[in-house]
């Protein structure tokens, strides 16, 4: 390794490995990626069964609107492009309670009507809601610089731009989604307001979600998580990086306090000037360089799943006849109860991809079923035996299709199961933490999770996680990627910036 061409290993093939990856070559580097799965992506994946494509990950990309920080570092990774379409959906979800059916539709307007239609007696409160998510458009994460290097400047610009985020903090950012569900009478509205996100987030999260959609900045790319991950895959291998599937890392060597390299878990050893973890943070901690290294901050985080939950779900897929189901985008319904990871649930949501033509046949509709399960059903999938475990899942699987058709009973006959998957699968696969899929939640007063992507007493160690930022997810997780090359190339003394190639 000459100086100039010095070497970046990344562990780890998700959304901020690919970034950092990308990043990284765009910066003068020769990069390899080693991933243990047989294709990257991480949890942003999606899968085949039975002629039918299943997406895993995309409900919303934030970042798709043209001219903004984060679009511009969606293209140069080559996730999104000039000519990339989006799905025609006009709503962002819908809740149904009772015979009660309530939309929170693209259009602000339209939904301002329709919920004051349902509910004068909520008409002040409906208005204030719709006025702060106007408010809430302005947010935008940081996507040019780390926020621990920004400097005056910086946040002088950013406030600007965010000008009106302070009311809806002042407002929102104090309560969460239950407190905020209070505040209405009707219960349908109620309902709505608790359905997307877990109750126990903060409100202010899911307004700036809502603007999100509501402006254009939280489109879904057609094709879903899987044709963006392969957008990604050939900007990568374009710029001359180098892929590894099917090659686990046992772990980082760390020599006199510095990161040197990898070992794969076929002994072989990778020397690097640089080493970037892109993997699951308590997999870091706990297998690749030891939990010494865990600083106080991380422990307190991991130790407290009252103050920091975690979310998960089980979910099944399904294909079904478009013409027996009238149903469109994200649907949430009450149910008869049924017990799944130890918890009884009342209420879940099913998903259309009827936008995808391509995920299934001529005359078919993959129906997706998600149902929450935070840190205590994970444990409980956790402790089955292997058998209990196989016969519970299928057992959800049937108590799911058996919910769907008395919600939709026109399905019955004209529908077919697909896949089922629980916590313990996106542990397994991804090496997620309590199968999670997204960071910490961020809860009513309590400190948002927020860290460095750079553990002290290492040098030449970086983090490209969606978990150095609550709440996670994919903008996250593409910065973070981002990012960590931006800390090696100003240690270098190089230039970093987004390029369109």
């Amino acid at each position: 390794m000459s100086e100039n061409r010095k070497k970046i290993v990344i562990v780890g093939g998700g959304i901020a490995g690919l970034s950092a990856g990308i990043y990284g070559k765009l910066a003068g580097y020769d990069v390899d990626i080693y991933e243990k799965n047989p294709v990257v992506g991480g949890q942003c994946m999606g899968w085949n069964r039975k002629g039918c494509h299943i997406d895993n990950c995309i409900h919303w990309l934030t970042g798709t609107k043209k001219g903004t920080a984060l679009r511009k570092v969606w293209e140069t990774v080559g996730a999104l492009k000039e000519d990339t379409e989006f799905a025609d959906c006009d709503s962002f979800y819908t809740s149904m309670k009772g015979d009660v059916q309530v939309t929170l539709w693209k259009d602000l307007e339209r939904t301002q009507k329709d919920l004051i239609r349902l509910s004068s007696e909520d008409e002040t409160e409906i208005k204030k809601f719709v006025e702060y998510v106007k408010y809430a458009a302005e947010c935008e994460i940081p996507a040019e610089k780390p926020m621990d290097a920004m400097g005056i400047i910086d946040y002088i610009h950013m406030g600007a731009s965010m000008a009106n985020m302070p009311k809806v903090m002042k407002e929102y950012g104090s309560i969460d989604l239950a407190d905020m569900a209070g505040r209405f009478q009707h219960p349908a509205l109620k309902a709505l307001f608790t359905d997307y996100l877990p109750k126990e987030y903060v409100a202010s999260s899911f307004l700036v979600s809502y603007a999100s959609i509501a402006t254009g900045n939280g489109e879904i790319p057609m094709g879903g998580s899987l044709a963006m991950v392969n957008r990604m895959v050939a900007q990568f291998q374009r710029l001359g990086g180098n892929l590894y599937c099917n090659a686990p890392v046992s772990r980082i060597l760390i020599e006199k306090k510095k990161a040197v390299g990898i070992e794969t878990a076929d002994k072989k050893t990778v020397l690097a000037d640089y080493v970037i973890s892109s993997v699951d943070t308590m997999e870091m901690f706990g297998n690749l360089i030891g939990k010494k290294y865990m600083d106080e901050k991380w422990q307190r985080c991991y130790a407290d799943n009252e103050k920091y939950p975690l979310f998960s779900a089980v979910q099944a897929a399904f294909v079904a006849d478009r013409e027996a189901y009238n149903g469109k985008g994200t649907i949430f319904f009450d149910c008869v109860p049924f017990i799944t990871g130890g918890k009884e649930v009342e209420r879940i949501s099913v998903k259309s991809y009827e936008y995808e033509p391509g995920f299934a046949p001529t005359g078919k509709v993959v129906l997706q079923v998600n149902v929450p399960q935070f840190d205590k059903e994970y444990l409980y999938w956790k402790s089955l035996t292997k058998e209990d475990y196989a016969r519970q899942k299928k057992e959800a699987a049937e108590a799911i299709e058996e919910r769907l058709l008395i919600q939709f009973p026109a399905l019955s006959g004209h529908i077919e199961f697909l896949d089922c998957w629980t916590p313990i699968t996106y542990e397994r696969y991804c090496n997620a933490y309590h199968g999670a899929y997204m960071g910490f939640i961020t809860r009513k007063g309590v400190k948002s999770f927020r860290v460095k992507g750079k553990l002290k007493g290492v040098k030449n160690l970086y983090i490209a996680s969606q978990w150095i930022m609550a709440p996670g997810g994919l903008p996250v997780a593409v910065t973070a990627g981002k990012f960590a090359v931006w800390r090696i190339a100003r240690k270098d003394k190089r230039m970093i910036k987004d390029s369109f190639l």
